[in-house]
């Protein structure tokens, strides 16, 4: 859904419960290089200043003729300089790795493994390379943060620090004028400066992009030092940060329309074009086995009045052989019936020349007795990106030359058209698994690459994966009686057997001299039952709705501000309806606020499902008991810890108010994390022995640190993991085992 507060929309924090961050219309603005233009073609010379498209569907329509221009001129210089620069990293690199126990690390994050499912596939004999760390190495639980969420936690993974140190509390932060949401990692403000050219409204002043996450990320530290990294898809590191390295941007990179990812789904079953969380319907006419539709594309902002651009797609059925011919953007393939295509290149023209490219993935879901097709969200084409996704620029084409086309959007797997019916199980992991082939390609490409410094790499498949099967885990999932197949029952197991089978490969890639270091930022439990949080606040009296009304569209639409005294918003906070914070806040800070928290404190922790008759929420955190920070007044009041089986609904999180406190999850996403921090640790796997007791999430950072002689800086709360030096004489490299 869009909202329509600003000039511009805003994510839902409902794409996390759906998919991290809501698959929704986020609408994103990125820099264009326009001088070339203005020296080309108006004859003004070159400006001052670098000029902008914006806000629109957010993005630089970057022409690709001016990047790979200025690509080549930054070849010749780096030729021309090359013995130079080769000199002098010889020697600041003899001097950077003086004091490095290690010559690498290598760190995979496989985000959301569970540590209790690690252990029983590791007791039944099934992750052999697993087991073999936990007796060569080591093996523990890793404490999460608090609150349990990706964001969260891959923020302090990088900084070392707790959450009051580097700003992110969720996926989704609140603007306290509007109490709508805003995304916690980025800030995004459209540019203020236009020239008029006929029709065209052309932005000559920069846009606001801005990452929110404060702190240092250990690469950054080491790059300083003269250390080597490439960091791969990591979460929150978009838009990307220079340092001493190579980085490709992961969760919350957008797609091409801006948002955190948009499926499109055609049909021409007048019965199926129903509102979709995260995706877009597009009715389609068959006549005469041909169909002439359109991509939808990000709004085209360099006309006076914004509208959405629209690509021609033609669709040739031939139901004999079961395939169609799709003609777009000048090319002509064809397609069988449930099959993906491979990546396809398209380009949009807004106009004055330019071009915004993107690549997607069709799969035909079925041809009678109706048409369906599914379109994967237009990712930003890695070869000719229409705006940074990776540190240097041009590092995302580097990828795409050497590997070939690949998905750039940060939440990769799409969820939430598995969620919403569009794609079925079969199709969601032959998409999940592509992605993950692409990740693996990248990860082995650094290997080979970089001997010395240190390489990470985020799986994002283990996370998806989880979310969408584990009612196969659970006997008690409600979601069972709708969404169950015999097929799927051992489809988390085959993971973690994948994920043991990537880590052999790594490991004989690995020499003496190399620490590797496997975790993920947080477990997984089932999601049985959702709690109304805005409703229960409702219900007992702190949240109020506009007279006349008994219930709230989304984004607390029939909220009554002037007599609400607290209101739910992401997916683990409380926010006070605070006087001088909120626009029109009720609630006086200091005693009254105390009192307020600590009544809902003692009211929240313990309740009771009275269908089921179990404990929903094991603990109320208080942020003022949190450990401190410089923004830890950015942080919710409140942070609810749920018990297993239980999270905040998706009709809460989404601002929905009714009289329903309790609610089945009948939807596929049916496992998550959001819960009580102390139920969702994570696993951490390494090749050689730690030292410390209670690893956390929070001492990956100064460890790495550690590892090449860098002191830790004194902010950082986490403690090193390893004795220096490290006892080198037992390698895990070795033969694989099958």
């Amino acid at each position: 859904m869009k909202l329509t507060a600003t000039k511009y929309s805003y994510p839902s924090p409902s794409d996390h419960l759906q998919s991290k961050t809501r698959r929704g219309a986020n609408r994103l603005v990125a820099p264009i290089f326009l001088w070339l233009f203005f020296f080309l073609f108006l004859g003004i010379g070159v400006l001052p200043l670098q000029a902008y498209i914006g806000p629109g569907a957010g993005f630089a329509f970057l022409s690709s003729f001016l990047v790979f221009f200025i690509t080549f001129l930054l070849a010749i210089f780096s030729f021309i300089a090359w013995p130079f620069r080769f000199l002098i990293r010889l020697l600041k690199g003899q001097q950077a790795y003086r004091k490095a126990a290690v010559n690498r690390v290598v760190i995979l994050g496989l985000d959301g493994m569970e540590p209790s499912l690690a252990e029983k596939f590791m007791a039944e004999g099934k992750l052999p390379h697993f087991s073999r760390l936990k007796k060569q190495g080591s093996y523990a639980p890793l404490e999460t943060t608090i609150p349990s969420i990706s964001p969260v936690a891959w923020s302090s993974f990088m900084t070392g620090v707790n959450p009051g140190k580097h700003n992110i509390f969720d996926f989704l932060s609140r603007d306290p004028k509007t109490y709508l949401p805003d995304l916690s990692s980025a800030r995004i403000r459209p540019p203020q400066k236009f020239i008029s050219l006929g029709k065209y409204r052309i932005p000559i002043s920069k846009p606001e992009i801005k990452g929110l996450r404060k702190s240092q990320p250990f690469w950054k530290i080491l790059g300083d030092k003269g250390i080597f990294s490439t960091i791969l898809r990591v979460p929150i590191t978009f838009p990307p940060e220079k340092f001493k390295g190579h980085l490709l941007s992961g969760m919350c990179a957008p797609d091409l329309k801006g948002s955190q990812g948009t499926f499109t789904f055609y049909t021409s079953d007048p019965a199926k074009i129903i509102q979709r969380e995260g995706g877009q319907n597009i009715p389609v006419e068959v006549k005469d086995n041909i169909i002439d539709t359109y991509i939808p594309g990000p709004e085209n902002s360099l006309l006076r009045s914004a509208e959405e651009m629209k690509l021609p797609l033609r669709i040739e059925i031939d139901k004999k052989k079961k395939e169609v011919i799709l003609q777009v953007s000048g090319q002509t393939l064809k397609l069988k019936e449930k099959t993906f295509s491979d990546w396809i290149k398209i380009t949009f023209r807004p106009g004055l020349g330019f071009k915004v490219q993107a690549i997607c993935r069709f799969y035909i879901i079925q041809l009678e007795p109706h048409f369906e097709m599914y379109l994967t969200p237009l990712n930003i084409d890695p070869e000719k990106p229409a705006l940074p996704i990776s540190h240097p620029f041009i590092y995302a084409a580097y990828l795409g030359k050497m590997l070939g086309s690949y998905i750039t959007l940060g939440e990769a797997n799409d969820t939430w058209a598995l969620n919403e019916g569009v794609l079925k199980e079969e199709a969601f992991l032959k998409l999940a698994y592509y992605n993950h082939e692409e990740w693996e390609k990248m990860l082995f490409l650094a290997l080979d690459k970089v001997k010395k410094g240190v390489v990470v790499t985020w799986f994002e498949t283990t996370d998806s994966l989880q979310h969408m099967f584990f009612r196969y885990l659970d006997p008690r999932h409600p979601a069972r009686r709708y969404l169950y197949h015999d097929r799927y029952q051992k489809v988390i197991e085959e993971l973690y057997r994948k994920m043991d089978d990537l880590v052999g490969r790594v490991m004989e890639r690995l020499d003496k001299k190399s620490v590797l270091i496997i975790m993920s930022d947080h477990g997984f439990k089932s999601f049985r039952r959702g709690f109304n949080l805005n409703s229960w606040l409702y219900l007992n009296g702190y949240l109020t709705l506009k007279e006349g009304k008994q219930s709230s569209q989304e984004w607390f639409q029939d909220v009554d501000w002037t007599k609400t005294k607290a209101y739910g918003l992401g997916l683990a906070g409380i926010y006070l309806n605070l006087k001088g914070r909120e626009e029109q806040g009720i609630v006086q800070p200091g005693e009254e606020a105390n009192h307020l928290k600590q009544e809902l404190i003692t009211r929240l922790t313990g309740i009771k499902d009275k269908e089921t008759g179990e404990v929903a929420i094991n603990k109320v955190y208080d942020k003022e008991k949190i450990p401190p920070g410089p923004y830890k007044d950015n942080c919710p009041d409140l942070i609810i810890g749920y018990n297993e089986g239980y999270r905040v609904s998706w009709d809460s999180v989404t601002g929905k108010v009714n009289d329903v406190i309790f609610v089945d999850n009948h939807k596929a996403w049916s496992g998550d994390h959001c819960i009580d921090p102390r139920l969702v640790p994570g696993v951490l796997f390494t090749n050689y022995p730690i030292t410390k007791k209670n690893p956390a999430i929070i001492d990956l950072a100064p460890s790495v640190l550690q590892l090449f002689g860098v002191t830790p800086p004194p902010y950082m709360d986490g403690q090193p993991l390893f004795s220096t030096p490290i006892n080198f004489s037992k390698s895990t490299k070795g033969e694989r085992k099958k």
